[in-house]
Order: structure tokens, then C-alpha cells, then sequence
């Protein structure tokens, strides 16, 4: 598998590529993984790989073969251009040292990652099969991001590239298929395979954990956890805390935006930010807040689903999604009915929609009740791990039926 992003990273795309590669370890295939440094949310190398041009480690079960890359510590689409041609130069010049796989596994939205991973299926003739967890394209042309439009036609080559070389393409949700169709993908090639939630379930009393974080019982706590970029537009929360000091709002995470956030926030006395929490301690963290936020830009529409969700619908709180409601976002909340929708980047429809659920929480709580069984139904590990199984399974099958094929030729 090749991922920029795995263990020790604990959110985003981190943790899927992680399970998921344990795994097929765990069932006794010899798993390699190709991987950056350890970088994300906080946009910063790890400390532990400083120094490091190239590393070969067993985490899992799993051989993990790294490469490092520039990490521009802010985004702008000349500086995430650099970040992707340095990852893709790295691995093509040093591919990992391994047997010659049956296949070959792409998490994207790593541009890089998914066209090394279609030039080392190539090269050993083998099944490529990405999975797509976000849109690069798309996300430079709906992000924000300083040159967006001139980046995502660019991104958009590389996808095209990559995704015209699949032998089968996974997509995360159902909103990724009209553009992975666009790029020229046949659309019985293209398979869902959702995602899981893959946090435990709280395991503390919620009282207990509050106390400790000095949240006041009598006080509504809003929480955002996650990645504090571009795409998320979190200044709709510090504009909806600065707007009724009543509320509580805590931002819990990292990521580049960070810093500018902090900055706005400066006069807001209701406002908290927290480092991310320990991967034990998050799922009560998660449950001890009143209500959990997303949000996202009102342009972001189809090119990622945050991975935060199946973490908040384990927590067994409210959701609150101040996003399009056309986007896939929206439709997972209404999806799991346990949350609410609000218009993007309108802070007064958000502290609306926060003073409703303050004001009935014992509707609140129907609706934090729905996330966990939500997971139960469609998001549990053992569902999401046996669907990327099938989707290899039929990648797999199809190649060696394509194999027997030219040889009868």
C-alpha cells in the first residue's frame, strides 16, 4: 500500500490505512506499506523521524518504508506542489525493497502516492486499486487556497493519470462518483467502500471527564476535533462564540490555520483551543462536550467527507454541520439522523441551531443516541475491513482471469 499518511498519525486519513494494513498483516499477507514522515495535522515533522532521509521500521506486523518530503508549515498551492513533487521524487528514486507484490493498494488524496503506486503496479504488472478519501482537484479549486485554480487543473491530471490506470477504483462515498467518472473511469469500475469508525467507545463518565477539563456542567460545550485548515472555514465558530459568550467553544487539534485562528480569536474569553488529545483519552473527550461541530466552507461541496464523523457518531453526542447542504457531508448527518444541518459560514444560524439543542436536551440526547447505532449498522471495523477485502479480492481475481487470458492468446 502506498499512503502518505500512517502511524503515528492518529486522525485523518492516518488511522484507515493503518487498520487497514495491519489487517491483511494480521491474516498473515506480508504487507508492506509506503509512507511519508509523520507530519499531520500539525503541518510539522515529528520529532522522532528528524534527521531521517529514509527509514524501514515493523509497526504491526507491517513493514513501513519511508520517504521524507518538504513540510510547508503553511498552505499555498505552490508550497503543497513542492510537499507532493518532493514525496513523489523520493519514492520513485528509492521504491521499497520488498517480493514482487500481487498488488498494489493507493490511499489518495496523495497525488504522489497514487501515481508511484501506478508506476510500481506497472512496473510489476500487477492490480492497482486506489481508494479515494478525498479529491486533490477538487479540494484546490473549493479549499481556498492561495493559486487554487491553477493547482487543481494540475491535480486534476494526476488524478486522471492515476485513476486511468486502476483496475478497480474505491471511493469513500457516493458524492466522489460523478467526478472519478469524469476523469474517465468507467463506473463499473468504481466500488464503495466507506470508511468505519475506528475510535473505541467512551469509557469514563462523562462528569468525570469534564472535571478534569474544567468544563462547567452548567455550560454548553461545543467541540470541533480535527484538522484546523482551509477547507474547515472555522472561523464560523470563534464569529458564533464571539457572538453569545454563553457558549463554550473549544477547537481540539492542530493544522495551519491554526495560528490565524488563535489570532482572530484573541478577544473571545469563550473560545479555547486544546492540543490534540492522547488516542486513549479522545472517545471521552469526544463525549463530554455538549455537541459536536464540523464545518466546512461554503464552497467545499464534493471532494471530501471529513473522517471526524464516524469518530463523533461513536461519541454518542449531537452532531452540529454548519456545511453545503448539497455536499456529501450533509448527506452522511442525514444519513446517521444524528445531527443537525446549518448554512455554511453563518454563525448566527449556528448559535440558533446550538440555543434549540441547549433548550431541549432531552431531544438532544435522542439525537447523540443515533450515532452509535448508526456505527453499529454501517460503520463498524469489521464492515469497513471487509469491503477494502472484497474490493482487493475482485481486483485480484480480475487480474489473474486477464493473466490466463493472454496467455491463452
Amino acid at each position: 500500500m502506498v499512503s502518505t499518511n500512517y502511524a503515528p498519525e492518529h486522525t485523518g486519513i492516518g488511522p484507515y490505512a493503518t487498520q487497514l494494513a495491519e489487517h491483511w498483516a494480521a491474516r498473515g499477507a506480508d504487507t508492506h506499506v509506503l509512507a511519508g514522515m509523520p507530519h499531520y495535522p500539525s503541518w510539522r515533522l515529528d520529532p522522532e523521524y528528524a534527521g531521517f532521509w529514509r527509514t524501514t521500521e515493523s509497526r504491526g506486523g507491517v513493514t513501513v518504508h519511508r520517504r521524507r518530503h518538504t513540510v510547508p508549515a503553511r498552505q499555498t498551492a505552490l508550497r503543497r506542489a513542492l510537499f507532493e513533487a518532493s514525496l513523489l521524487a523520493h519514492q520513485l528514486a528509492a521504491p521499497p525493497r520488498m517480493p514482487r507484490p500481487h498488488a498494489v493498494v493507493a490511499q489518495m488524496p496523495s497525488l504522489a502516492g497514487a501515481v508511484a503506486a501506478a508506476r510500481i503496479a506497472r512496473r510489476h504488472r500487477v492490480p492497482f486499486v486506489p481508494v479515494v478519501q478525498d479529491l486533490m482537484g477538487a479540494a484546490a479549486a473549493q479549499s481556498g487556497i492561495s493559486g487554487g485554480d491553477k493547482a487543481a487543473a494540475v491535480a486534476a491530471r494526476a488524478e486522471r493519470y492515476a485513476l486511468g490506470r486502476a483496475d478497480l477504483v474505491g471511493v469513500i462515498h457516493d458524492s466522489f462518483r460523478p467526478r472519478v467518472e469524469a476523469m474517465g473511469v468507467d463506473p463499473g469500475r468504481i466500488r464503495l467502500v466507506p470508511n468505519w469508525s475506528h475510535v473505541a467507545r467512551p469509557s469514563r463518565p462523562r462528569a468525570e471527564t469534564r472535571a478534569r477539563l474544567g468544563w462547567p456542567e452548567d455550560r454548553q460545550v461545543v467541540l470541533h476535533s480535527g484538522n484546523m485548515g482551509l477547507k474547515q472555514g472555522l472561523e464560523v465558530l470563534v464569529e458564533a462564540a464571539r457572538l453569545d459568550p454563553g457558549v463554550d467553544v473549544v477547537l481540539m487539534g492542530d493544522g495551519n490555520q491554526r495560528a490565524a485562528l488563535q489570532e482572530c480569536a484573541r478577544d473571545v474569553p469563550n473560545l479555547r483551543f486544546l492540543p490534540p488529545a492522547a488516542e486513549a483519552d479522545f472517545p471521552d473527550v469526544l463525549a463530554a462536550a455538549d455537541v459536536l461541530a464540523v464545518s466546512q466552507r461554503a464552497s467545499v461541496l464534493d471532494m471530501s467527507v471529513p473522517s471526524k464523523l464516524t469518530s463523533y457518531f461513536a461519541a454518542g453526542r449531537p452532531v452540529i454541520a454548519s456545511v453545503a447542504d448539497e455536499g456529501g457531508t450533509a448527506d452522511e448527518v442525514r444519513r446517521s439522523g444524528a445531527g443537525v444541518l446549518v448554512p455554511p459560514e453563518d454563525p448566527a444560524a449556528l448559535l440558533k441551531a446550538l440555543k434549540d439543542l441547549a433548550a431541549d436536551p432531552e431531544a438532544a440526547d435522542r439525537l447523540g443516541a443515533r450515532g452509535p447505532a448508526y456505527v453499529d449498522e454501517r460503520l463498524s471495523r469489521a464492515a469497513g475491513l471487509g469491503r477494502l477485502d472484497d474490493l482487493l479480492a475482485e481486483a485480484l481475481e480480475q487480474g489473474t482471469t486477464a493473466h490466463e487470458g493472454a496467455a491463452r492468446a
